[in-house]
């Protein structure tokens, strides 16, 4: 006797490629990033502001591919970046920032579908930076030191300006 829910089953294998489709992607592609500058009305006490991210680049010939990312994840927003650095086209990122979308769904979709690069590492202080910041450890200087010194751990060539926090 054949299953009635055929089309069931081909539909969850469809989304396992998807899925293993954009964690490979975004082990080549993407980042999971957590900066802090200054930012005096924001924060009016600090005058700092942790900003996570996660970023997918991509040039103008591929902006196909962060439209997909931004419709699967119906979060985040593709934004066009005019440098052109090593490429011959423009550049544009899809980006979510929005710390609600990185705990509801980015972040739960990372912990089921692991990266499989150093990228990982990354991701796993990222979501503990983000846990930290929905305690609201990011609002006093002592809290705000340890974030930046789990950033400086993060997908760094160059120590960033924030890193002046920990002189405090």
């Amino acid at each position: 006797m054949s299953s009635k829910n055929v089309s069931g089953a081909d539909n969850q294998q469809e989304r396992l490629k998807t899925a293993g489709w954009i964690t490979g992607f975004v082990d080549g592609e993407g980042c999971f990033t957590v900066s802090i500058f200054r930012n005096p009305q924001v924060q009016r006490k600090l005058g700092w502001q942790v900003f996570p991210e996660f970023v997918v680049s991509q040039g103008e010939r591929s902006l196909s591919t962060l439209k997909f990312f931004q419709k699967h994840f119906r979060c985040g927003s593709i934004i066009k970046n005019s440098r052109h650095d090593n490429h011959r086209e423009d550049m544009y990122k899809y980006c979510v920032r929005s710390r609600k979308d990185l705990k509801q769904i980015i972040i739960p979709f990372f912990k089921e579908n692991k990266l499989k690069s150093a990228k990982q590492k990354d991701f796993k202080i990222f979501v503990s930076i983000v846990q930290l910041m929905e305690k609201g450890i990011h609002l006093n200087q002592k809290g705000l030191r340890q974030i930046a010194k789990m950033a400086l751990k993060m997908n760094r060539k160059v120590r960033p300006k924030f890193s002046e926090i920990l002189r405090y």
